[in-house]
């Protein structure tokens, strides 16, 4: 089994875990925090799905951290309440992740190999995730600060204030649209994953068939028993 893409994006997931975001009460950001968050909620909070073009960067550590041959890879994703993905990848080359919110799919059609594993309620919850299909609450896990606000965007912090295998994330807000543009998990051991969001559209009404995976005869499936949390 390989570490490509869609698993990098699976333990991107798993790393969020379920979070909500928590108030921190440090002026005078706390006007340009509080309208980011606003501005997300009120994008998303009465969408069912949601389509977008993303770019994915993976910076790790063994590479270097300026190393060239970081991975970014391309594609689309979608979401659906309740708790449906699809993440399919096009470059450099393709992968797909997908859940119908009870199992989850992680599909290499180059090393012919699918990995199967059971999910949880809380496994797409993570906070960006939770931004996107209009769930977050901002009451309890994370410290929340403002990095940087502009005319057109703002940057937020996100700490978790429990143990936790990512130190924090990074999300990039459109204060005029709401829209999520862009977040960047920085993990302990110093990974470092970045998802831009383009192209954002909402109620598009997916077809269900879109978050089933069958697996190909001649594709090795590996089942996974332990439940992504």
């Amino acid at each position: 089994m390989r570490i490509g893409t869609a698993s990098a994006l699976a333990l991107w997931l798993m790393a969020l875990g379920p979070a909500h975001l928590a108030r921190a009460d440090q002026p005078p950001e706390r006007s340009c925090r509080d309208a980011a968050v606003a501005a997300l909620q009120q994008r998303y909070q009465s969408a069912t799905d949601l389509r977008a073009d993303i770019v994915q960067t993976t910076r790790s550590v063994a590479l270097g951290a300026n190393s060239p041959q970081q991975m970014v890879s391309t594609g689309t994703v979608v979401f659906a309440k309740p708790g449906k993905m699809r993440w399919s990848y096009e470059e450099p080359e393709p992968s797909l992740v997908i859940s119908d919110g009870e199992t989850l799919w992680i599909y290499d059609p180059v090393f012919r190999e699918a990995q199967k594993l059971p999910v949880t309620e809380g496994y797409l919850s993570g906070a960006a995730v939770q931004f996107l299909l209009g769930q977050a609450e901002t009451k309890r896990d994370f410290e929340i600060s403002a990095l940087s606000c502009k005319a057109a965007t703002a940057e937020l912090r996100l700490r978790p204030r429990k143990p936790s295998s990512y130190e924090k994330l990074h999300v990039l807000v459109n204060l005029q649209t709401g829209d999520l543009l862009k977040t960047t998990v920085f993990f302990i051991l110093g990974n470092v994953t970045e998802v831009a969001f383009s192209n954002i559209e909402l109620n598009v009404d997916p077809a269900a068939s879109l978050f089933r995976f069958d697996p190909p005869p001649d594709v090795r499936v590996i089942e996974l028993n332990e439940p992504l949390r």
